[in-house]
This record gives structure tokens, C-alpha cells and sequence, in this order.
């Protein structure tokens, strides 16, 4: 059995869990309601404020995905109480960001404006011009979101210019080294 699947999830105050027999599971809380579609073989008991993920070793041999869904219950259950943020800086000259609507218009460097569209589920706030903080109640969501942010200018071994997450180190390279006296 997978070690971090059969262990159990506890259940704060507040967040109230649904699993139906067609392995649907419903995360309500304070601020969202997320669901999650487990695998056949997978089920979801609840009692009182603890939730314990079984599998049915008949249907689901592998323990791979017992672990897998129990993190994602988990994330959820935190999503719905504490939601989920990541910070993203700029770093470059001229480099800025600013939210237009459900667009979030970033200055990077380009000779055209490049608008990345804000999900529904998200909020984007932009601080200072340069700071990018994203949040949302689904772990995924927002780290995908985050990474297509800062897949539109990645940071460059040189300069260290680009998005990039607020505590990422970026290794520098050195430039070329200037070449040895040249005898004429």
C-alpha cells in the first residue's frame, strides 16, 4: 500500500466533503467549492473530521495514484480554507506589468504588447510594477497560470533579466572572455 495514501486527512472546521458512488469529490468551503473525479477503484470514507482514501486492490493494483489523489484531496481542502498564492518579479530595464480587465499586460522587452488572459478562477494584482502576485483556491490552476506568466520572458544566464518566481536563484554565466594579445 502507498504510505502517503492510506494516511489520514483531517477535515477543518468549516469544509464540508462530499463523495458520490460515481467517484465524484466535492471540497465546500469558506472560500470556493472545488470537485475532483477520482480513478475507479478509488474511495473516498468519511468520518466525523477525518477522510481516509481506500483502494480496491482487485480494480486498482498500482499504489502510484492512491498517493497522487490523496495529495490532490489535501490541496484542495487548503485551496477552499487558505487558498493557494505565488509571486512572480521582473527584473529587467523597462520591465513592468499592469492588470487591464481580464488581460494582465506585461512590458518585457518585446516590440509588441503581450497580454497574457486571466482565468475566471484567479486573481492577478501587480505591485509596484515589477512584483506579479497570483492567487487562487486550486493549487494547479495557479501554478500553471504562473508558469505561462513566466514563460513569456524566462530569465537569461547573463543578466539575470526575465520573469522569474520571487525566491528563484538564477545561476549566471560568465560573457566571452576577452581574448590573449595577438601578435601581428
Amino acid at each position: 500500500m502507498s504510505r502517503l495514501g492510506k494516511t489520514p486527512i483531517q477535515i477543518p472546521g468549516g469544509v464540508e466533503i462530499k463523495a458520490s458512488r460515481e467517484g465524484i469529490v466535492q471540497v465546500k468551503g469558506p472560500k470556493a467549492t472545488l470537485q475532483l473525479q477520482l480513478p475507479r477503484g478509488l474511495h473516498l470514507k468519511v468520518e466525523g473530521a477525518v477522510a481516509v482514501l481506500e483502494r480496491d486492490e482487485k480494480i486498482l493494483p498500482e499504489s502510484a495514484l492512491h498517493g497522487l489523489f490523496r495529495s490532490l484531496i489535501k490541496n484542495h481542502i487548503q485551496g477552499t480554507v487558505e487558498g493557494f498564492e505565488v509571486r512572480l518579479s521582473m527584473v529587467g530595464v523597462g520591465y513592468r506589468a499592469n492588470v487591464q480587465g481580464n488581460k494582465l499586460d506585461l512590458q518585457v522587452g518585446y516590440s509588441h504588447p503581450t497580454f497574457v488572459d486571466i482565468p475566471k478562477t484567479i486573481q492577478v494584482l501587480v505591485d509596484k510594477g515589477t512584483l506579479i502576485v497570483i492567487k487562487g483556491s486550486d493549487k494547479r490552476e495557479v501554478g500553471q497560470f504562473a508558469a505561462a506568466v513566466r514563460a513569456v520572458r524566462p530569465p537569461e544566464p547573463y543578466k539575470g533579466k526575465g520573469i522569474r518566481y520571487e525566491n528563484e536563484y538564477v545561476r549566471k554565466k560568465e560573457g566571452k572572455a576577452a581574448k590573449g594579445k595577438t601578435t601581428a
